[in-house]
């Protein structure tokens, strides 16, 4: 986390959360969800306008992930100076990406190490690793399926509704409060 907002949590200790605003989408992307947005319907619902507005500038989700966390309840957070900005996931708390040899980064760009693969109903490919579970980027089930080919990592069928419980995150904070 950044000294500065370290520094922010101290001097003012008391700032109310904040829920529904911010959203991480299945592959990576971080979205800001206004008014507009959230009455649209909940973030991972694929209803239109529902995700919000993607963010793009670059120091803005740089300063995101360095200060992406999950509390006791696995509810992930994006800690703005003194208030906690809780993200909705339209997944899971991480997105992998493989590169072609096969070493895996999380969307915020930490290496990580696999402990296993999953396999849905649906066909999504999610791995366990030393940072907890993340969904494997569309853009790389091709090399993520290769290191399954080459028996990289153990594959274990799964059912997409019980991975929050299992793997311990929320995927809708607001829905947690309380």
């Amino acid at each position: 986390m950044d000294d500065i907002v370290k520094q922010a949590m101290a001097k003012w200790p008391n700032v109310p959360d904040c829920y529904g605003w911010l959203g991480l989408d299945a592959r990576g992307q971080w979205f800001m969800r206004d008014d507009a947005a959230q009455a649209a319907g909940p973030f991972a619902s694929g209803r239109p306008g529902a995700k919000g507005s993607r963010l793009q500038h670059e120091k803005l989700i740089d300063f995101i992930q360095r200060n992406y966390a999950s509390d006791a309840r696995g509810c992930w957070f994006f800690q703005n100076g003194p208030q906690r900005v809780f993200v909705e996931l339209e997944a899971t708390p991480w997105v992998w990406r493989v590169d072609d040899e096969g070493a895996v980064t999380s969307h915020a760009g930490a290496s990580v190490h696999v402990q296993q693969a999953l396999l849905d109903e649906e066909g999504w490919l999610y791995l366990q690793t030393d940072l907890g579970l993340g969904l494997v980027h569309t853009q790389d089930t091709g090399r993520a399926a290769q290191a399954l080919e080459q028996w990289r990592w153990p594959l274990q069928d799964v059912r997409r509704a019980d991975l929050p419980q299992r793997f311990g995150y929320t995927p809708s904070p607001q829905g947690a409060v309380g």
